[in-house]
């Protein structure tokens, strides 16, 4: 997993401070990093690099240098530089005499490159940059930006538009900005510019993480002399709707549950040979899977369920009702909302009466916000870049897609998680590889993105 940071001024400060590593040395690491990348795509002949006033637009400004001989290159500069280093890289490129316009070409180009803001923006763009962003955004090129996508603000929003971007090269170190929901639109690839020197003496702590595929730990089985009971027994509860209970339960089997049964008082139900039915709760569960499709579920019989001392994994329904707080003093318990469930549950603690539009806007602050106020319970946020928190630790799943977007994917995750807590790992290690195992089974899909079935997501998982 890679360290993320709502700024990284610190660790530029302290490369000044410690390293004697001045801002115009990370400025040419920065340009080097953008150029190296360019030097691999194919096709490329005219560029254009829009610069702001800013140090952004200097990281720009040098680009243009090391780029000007090699390609044929414009450089737009629509309002003049402020940034000490913006003054000086601008001197570099006339002395050079290196061509500067400070409006838009009306020509083509292969290559856009964005260097107008960084991630410092705290302030709605004005007409002038609007226009020029809406501009950029309608030429058909490859794009790329310096830092992240000019118009996303410091909590990742485009405000209230921002540059699309194929590639963006961030500098030093991931930007919590770039991982919002909001965001992904606006960052396409995103990649980390290294400065001159290593992460390690570059980054500092941090409560912020970045999964990648590799963070995924399957349950593989070791011992050889094992019988079913070494794996875990999951209790999915099901509810109205007894199609989620299914699919939860097909889930945990497929990723590794030695057991699964599903509680229904419905005789009716049609489930899969391998997952038993249950009209009590068995002696030997190990984990429980609970509301997803519960619906008006006899609720003395969930609050009994709920106050059992084994691990549990809570979506859906629960998150409409106040019996949901009986489960939020507990340990080992992941909560798995998306975003307008996640609103009722801060209405239900007493956090924050807000709408899904406040909340996508501000995930990271909220979720902070319910962690702090619950430190034992690991929540999953559930979005285009999923939010995994644990006290003060908050953990980001990049690798979802729009391919998620069908009903039944949440119920598949609450099975995945039950599946993790059945077979002894802890909440927090249940959540990150549950999310992770549905959005790496979701790209091993190789059909178009609007077809995915729930039961595509169990069979992907076995092919991980």
């Amino acid at each position: 997993m890679k360290k993320v940071y709502k700024s990284v001024e610190s660790l530029d400060k302290r490369c000044y401070e410690k390293y004697g590593l001045n801002e115009d040395l990370l400025q040419e690491h920065a340009s080097i990093a953008i150029s190296e990348h360019i030097k691999i795509l194919p096709n490329v002949k005219n560029i254009l690099i829009v610069c702001g006033s800013g140090n952004n637009g200097a990281d720009g400004m040098a680009l243009a240098r090391l780029l000007d001989g090699k390609y044929e290159v414009t450089t737009c500069i629509p309002s003049e530089p402020k940034s000490p280093m913006g003054k000086i890289q601008l001197q570099r490129l006339q002395k050079l005499e290196i061509k500067v316009c400070d409006t838009l070409p009306d020509k083509d180009f292969d290559l856009i490159v964005d260097a107008m803001f960084g991630s410092g923006l705290n302030k709605e763009l004005n007409d002038f940059y609007i226009n020029i962003i809406k501009t950029l955004n309608t030429k058909q090129a490859v794009k790329i930006a310096c830092d992240i996508p000019s118009g996303i603000d410091v909590k990742g929003n485009p405000s209230p538009v921002a540059f699309r971007a194929d590639t963006t090269i961030t500098m030093g170190a991931l930007k919590l900005s770039l991982l919002g929901d909001l965001a992904k639109d606006y960052t396409g690839d995103i990649k980390i510019a290294n400065l001159g020197l290593c992460d390690t003496k570059y980054e500092e702590g941090t409560n912020f993480y970045c999964l990648e595929e590799k963070d995924l730990n399957l349950p593989i089985r070791t011992k050889k002399s094992s019988h079913k009971g070494d794996f875990g027994h999951i209790l999915v509860v099901a509810g109205e709707k007894i199609g989620a209970s299914v699919l939860a339960g097909d889930a945990g089997f497929a990723l590794g549950a030695g057991l699964v049964s599903v509680l229904t008082h419905d005789d009716r139900l049609a489930l899969p040979h391998h997952i038993m039915h249950t009209h009590h709760i068995p002696h030997n569960i190990t984990s429980i899977a609970i509301g997803m499709g519960l619906g008006n579920f006899e609720k003395d019989e969930i609050k009994k369920i709920l106050t059992l001392d084994v691990p549990k994994v809570c979506d859906a329904d629960l998150f409409h009702s106040d019996i949901i707080i009986d489960v939020l003093e507990g340990e080992n318990i992941v909560l798995t909302p998306h975003p307008k469930e996640f609103c009722s549950l801060l209405r239900l603690c007493d956090i924050a009466d807000i709408d899904v539009k406040t909340l996508q806007e501000n995930r990271f602050f909220y979720v902070e916000l319910f962690c702090r106020k619950y430190p034992n319970i690991t929540l999953i946020l559930k979005g285009a870049n999923t939010i995994i928190s644990h006290n003060d630790k908050m953990y980001i799943n990049p690798h979802g897609s729009s391919i998620l977007s069908q009903g039944g994917s949440g119920d598949v995750l609450s099975g995945f998680i039950a599946s993790y807590l059945a077979q002894g790992y802890d909440a927090l290690q249940s959540a990150i590889n549950g999310s992770l195992a549905l959005t790496l089974s979701a790209k091993t899909y190789p059909y178009n993105n609007y077809s995915l079935k729930p039961q595509d997501l169990i069979e992907g998982v076995r092919k991980l």
